[in-house]
C-alpha cells in the first residue's frame, strides 16, 4: 500500500534533474558583449572574420572574456561596459561595410550548459533596463497615401487603354475624372469598374467621381499598421536587440520595448524616423538656368501646376513632377559606401531594386537620358531632395544616391531604407527609459519578495503540519524549480508582473498541500489506519485540487488570450505555475510520503501536526 512503481519515481527524478540543468543558467547573470551580424541575409559571418576581429582586439589591448559564433552572429564577451565600448569602436573599424555591430548583453553561463541548450530567461524592460516607446500611427496619412496610389493607377489605366480625359484630379477624398466626350466617359467607366473593384465609381455630369469603399479604407489602414509593425521589427533587428517587443496597442498605436538597449538615443533616432524614398523626374522646363540655383525664382513662390516644390540639403528649391517613378517599397537592399575618388569620394548609398522596380527605372532612364532625376527622402514633417543628378545613361535595378553629408548619415539612411518603408508616418507620444541599475534593483526586490514568501510559507507549514509540512515545503521548492526551468526552456520574458505571478503561484501551490494534509487528518479522525488515511487523503483531495486549479487556469487563459504587455507576462507565468503546482503537490509530495510511510512498513503514527494521531497498524 502507498507504494509508487519505479517508473513514477524515475519520472520525478528525471524532471528534477532536467529542471536543475535548465534553471541553472539563471544563477550566472549576463555580461556585456559586442555582436557582429550580416547587414543582410546574403552577408554571412565565418571563422575567418572571427579570427580577424579577435586579432584586432588583441592588438588594441582589449581583453576578451570569451567569444562564440553561430549561423547568424559572432559575439565577444567583456568584463565591463567600458571595455565593451572600446571593443565596439575597434570592431566597427575592422569589420567594414556589410556588417551590423551592436552592443548587447549575453548569458554568462558555463560552456557545458550552453552546449546542452540551457539558457536563462529573458528579462523584461523593467528588470533589465532599456527603453519603452509608444508610437501613434497617422491613419489619415495612410488614407492619403492610398488615395494618391489610386490616383496614379487611374492615370496609368486610362493611358494604357488610350482613353482621353480633359483632366484628372483629387478633390478631398474623391478622384474626379472629367471628359469632353460622352463616349470616352463611358469607356472609362467600364475600364475603371473592371480593373478597380476597390473603388465606388459614379457618373456626375461630364465627369466620373471615384471614392474608395469604406471596407477598403479600413483594410488599408490595418495593413498600414501591420506593415509599420513589421518595418519596426526589421529596424530593431538591425539594432541587434534580443527579444524585443513590438506589438499593436489599440487601433492605431504601436508599443516598442527594447530591453537591454545601451544606446537609447540611437534607438529613438532609428525608430522615430519615418524615412522612405521617392524617385521623381525634375520639372526642368521651369528652370531659369543650370546648376543648384536653377529654380531660385520659385523659392518664395508656389509651384506651377502639376509639380511639387521641395528643397535640397542646402535650402535650394527644386521642382519635381507629381508623378512618382518608384517608391521605397521597391527597394530590395541598401548599403552605405563611398563613390569613386575621381568623383570626389563622398559617402553614398548603393541601392538595389526588385524586378518590377528595376524595369520601371530602366524604362524611365532610357526615355530621359540627359534629363534630371530627383531622389527624395520623405520623412514625417519634411521632404528633402537628396540629389537631382543628370541621367547620363540607362540604368536599372542598381544605382546609388550621392550627396550624403557624412558616412554615418549614409549608414543610417541605408538602414532605414533596407528595413522597409513605413506605410504611414508615426509620432513618438510616450518615451520611458529604465536604467540597468533600476532594473537590478527590481530584480533584487522581486527575489527578496519571492524568497521571503517562501520562507514564511515554509515556517508555517512545518510548524503546523510537522513532517508532512516538511514534505509540502520540498514539493513547493520542486514546483518553483519546475516553473523556472519551464520559463527558461521556453525562453519566456520575465517581467515584474511575472515575478508577482511566481509569488502568487507559491501561495496557490501550497494550498493544494494544505487540502491534502487536512484531508489526511480528517480520515485519521474518522478512525482510518495511517496507511489508509494517506491513500484516502490524496485520492479524495485530488478532485478538489483539480477543480480549483482548472477554474483558475481558465481565468489565466483568458488573460493570455485577450491581455497584452504586462498582463500577458503575468498570465504566462500564472498558467505554467498552475500546471507545475498540480504535478508537484500531488505527484512529488505523494512520492516522498510513499518513501517515508509506504510499502510494507507498519506505521503506528503520522507526523502531521502538533497532535499525533496514534493508530495500530493493520495486521
Amino acid at each position: 500500500m502507498n507504494k509508487y512503481p519505479a517508473w513514477k519515481y524515475a519520472i520525478i527524478v528525471i524532471a528534477i534533474i532536467v529542471s536543475l540543468i535548465y534553471a541553472a543558467p539563471n544563477l550566472f547573470g549576463e555580461v556585456p558583449a559586442v555582436q557582429i551580424s550580416g547587414a543582410r541575409s546574403t552577408v554571412k559571418v565565418d571563422s575567418a572574420l572571427k579570427t580577424q576581429l579577435a586579432d584586432a582586439l588583441k592588438a588594441a589591448n582589449v581583453p576578451v572574456i570569451d567569444d562564440e559564433m553561430d549561423e547568424t552572429a559572432i559575439r565577444f564577451r567583456f568584463a565591463d561596459t567600458d571595455t565593451q565600448l572600446r571593443a565596439r569602436d575597434v570592431i566597427q573599424s575592422k569589420a567594414g561595410q556589410g556588417y551590423v555591430v551592436a552592443l548587447n548583453l549575453v548569458p554568462n553561463s558555463p560552456h557545458f550548459l550552453q552546449l546542452l541548450g540551457a539558457k536563462p530567461m529573458y528579462l523584461g524592460l523593467d528588470l533589465r533596463g532599456g527603453v519603452h516607446f509608444l508610437l501613434q500611427v497617422d491613419m489619415r496619412a495612410a488614407a492619403n497615401k492610398a488615395m494618391e496610389r489610386y490616383l496614379g493607377d487611374v492615370r496609368a489605366l486610362l493611358r494604357d487603354k488610350k482613353i482621353y480625359s480633359s483632366g484628372i484630379a483629387r478633390e478631398g477624398d474623391r478622384i474626379v475624372v472629367r471628359f469632353s466626350e460622352a463616349e470616352q466617359r463611358t469607356a472609362a467607366l467600364k475600364a475603371m469598374t473592371d480593373a478597380m473593384p476597390d473603388l465606388v465609381i459614379r457618373e456626375q455630369e461630364a465627369a466620373l467621381v471615384a471614392t474608395i469603399k469604406p471596407e477598403v479604407v479600413k483594410r488599408d489602414q490595418e495593413l498600414a499598421l501591420q506593415q509599420n509593425i513589421q518595418t519596426l521589427r526589421n529596424r530593431v533587428n538591425e539594432l541587434g536587440v534580443a527579444e524585443p517587443i513590438v506589438q499593436q496597442q489599440g487601433g492605431d498605436r504601436i508599443v516598442v520595448q527594447l530591453a537591454g538597449v545601451q544606446d537609447p538615443t540611437r534607438a529613438k533616432e532609428i525608430l522615430g524616423r519615418t524615412a522612405t524614398l521617392e524617385v521623381r523626374m525634375v520639372a526642368e522646363e521651369y528652370a531659369a538656368g543650370q546648376g543648384q540655383l536653377a529654380f531660385a525664382q520659385y523659392k518664395d513662390a508656389p509651384a506651377p501646376f502639376g509639380t511639387d516644390k521641395f528643397f535640397d540639403r542646402e535650402g535650394n528649391p527644386v521642382l519635381v513632377r507629381k508623378s512618382v517613378v518608384i517608391t521605397g517599397d521597391r527597394i530590395k537592399d541598401a548599403q552605405p559606401g563611398f563613390e569613386d575618388p575621381s568623383r570626389g569620394g563622398g559617402a553614398v548609398v548603393r541601392m538595389s531594386l526588385d524586378d518590377q522596380g528595376g524595369r520601371v527605372m530602366r524604362q524611365t532612364t532610357r526615355e530621359n537620358v540627359k534629363k534630371r532625376m530627383g531622389m527624395l527622402l520623405i520623412e514625417k514633417n519634411s521632404t528633402t531632395v537628396l540629389t537631382w543628378p543628370v541621367i547620363q545613361e540607362e540604368f536599372g535595378a542598381q544605382f546609388q544616391i550621392t550627396g550624403m553629408p557624412s558616412a554615418q548619415e549614409a549608414k543610417d539612411l541605408a538602414l532605414l531604407l533596407r528595413a522597409g518603408a513605413l506605410a504611414a508616418p508615426m509620432d513618438i507620444i510616450e518615451e520611458r527609459t529604465i536604467g540597468p541599475s533600476l532594473g537590478a534593483d527590481n530584480i533584487k526586490k522581486g527575489y527578496h519578495a519571492v524568497l521571503g514568501g517562501f520562507a514564511l510559507i515554509a515556517a508555517f507549514m512545518i510548524m503546523y503540519y510537522a513532517l508532512f509540512g516538511v514534505i509540502s515545503v520540498i514539493a513547493l521548492a520542486c514546483n518553483l524549480l519546475f516553473l523556472v526551468a519551464l520559463l527558461s526552456m521556453m525562453q519566456a520574458t520575465l517581467t515584474l508582473p511575472g515575478i508577482a505571478a511566481v509569488a502568487l503561484t507559491l501561495g496557490m501551490a501550497i494550498d493544494s498541500n494544505v487540502l491534502i494534509n487536512e484531508r489526511v487528518r480528517e480520515e485519521l479522525r474518522s478512525g482510518m489506519t495511517p496507511q489508509m488515511a494517506i491513500q484516502a487523503g490524496y485520492e479524495r483531495a485530488f478532485a478538489t485540487i483539480l477543480d480549483s486549479n482548472v477554474t483558475t487556469l481558465i481565468v489565466g487563459l483568458m488573460l493570455l488570450a485577450f491581455g497584452s504587455g504586462p498582463v500577458r507576462g503575468f498570465a504566462v507565468v500564472h498558467c505554467l505555475g498552475i500546471l507545475t503546482s498540480i504535478f508537484s503537490a500531488v505527484v512529488v509530495s505523494r512520492g516522498i510520503v510513499n518513501l517515508i510511510y509506504g510499502g510494507r512498513k507498519k506505521v503506528q503514527k503520522l507526523s502531521i501536526g502538533n497532535t499525533q494521531w496514534h493508530k495500530k497498524a493493520a495486521a
